[in-house]
């Protein structure tokens, strides 16, 4: 995918691996919607953006909040029209430290994360690929971790969640694939990818 032009939206944008990939698909001349939940990060990481002559803009929202996903979607169509890329980056936050046995953890806790890492892309996904599909071109790239694979004691919640986005993104390709023959189109021209960038340094990882 050429990103030259290209119209990103970039949930978890005001820190971290989001905040990185903003500077980077700017500095490819990408155009980049951040989404996090507070404009504090934000609305610095936009103003250095455009001090570098890149295009940004600031959704503030939260992912998680299912009144929110059409408000975050029509905020960035107005700012970029299309959204041609979606990362689904934000995570939710590790509250207790140190984490509870998955035995210990409260349903409540659950369903929150649930909400942040798995409920909310599905929705924001849910809210672009159709006109992706119309267009014909477009990608989702739904952030991993290793916990997928590796059942880390304490990780319980955060593992779950991780590991349902992961297949989630294996049954919407699997899907378009499926479209793209009863279409009969040798391509739909959308993909979707999970990617584990590996232990980074971070807020959430210190």
């Amino acid at each position: 995918m050429k990103l030259q032009n290209l119209a990103a939206l970039i949930t978890g944008g005001s820190r971290g691996l989001g905040r990185a990939l903003g500077k980077t698909l700017s500095s490819a001349e990408a155009r980049v919607v951040l989404v996090a939940r507070h404009h504090d990060g934000l609305d610095e990481m936009v103003a250095w953006i455009r001090s570098q002559d890149g295009e940004a803009y600031v959704v503030a929202a939260d992912v998680a909040d299912k009144s929110a996903v059409y408000s975050i979607v029509g905020q960035a169509a107005a700012f970029v029209r299309t959204i041609d890329l979606l990362i689904n980056n934000a995570t939710s936050t590790l509250e207790r430290t140190p984490m509870p046995l998955l035995l210990d953890t409260e349903c409540e806790d659950l369903e929150d994360v649930l909400q942040t890492n798995l409920v909310g892309p599905f929705r924001l996904s849910k809210a672009v690929i159709g006109s992706m599909v119309l267009r014909c071109r477009g990608m989702v790239l739904n952030i991993s971790s290793d916990v997928v694979i590796e059942s880390y004691p304490t990780w319980g919640p955060y593992g779950v969640s991780k590991a349902g986005l992961e297949h989630m993104t294996r049954i919407w390709a699997a899907e378009l694939d499926e479209l793209s023959k009863i279409v009969q189109t040798n391509e739909i021209g959308v993909e979707l990818f999970s990617l584990d960038p590996v232990e980074m340094n971070t807020q959430m990882q210190a």
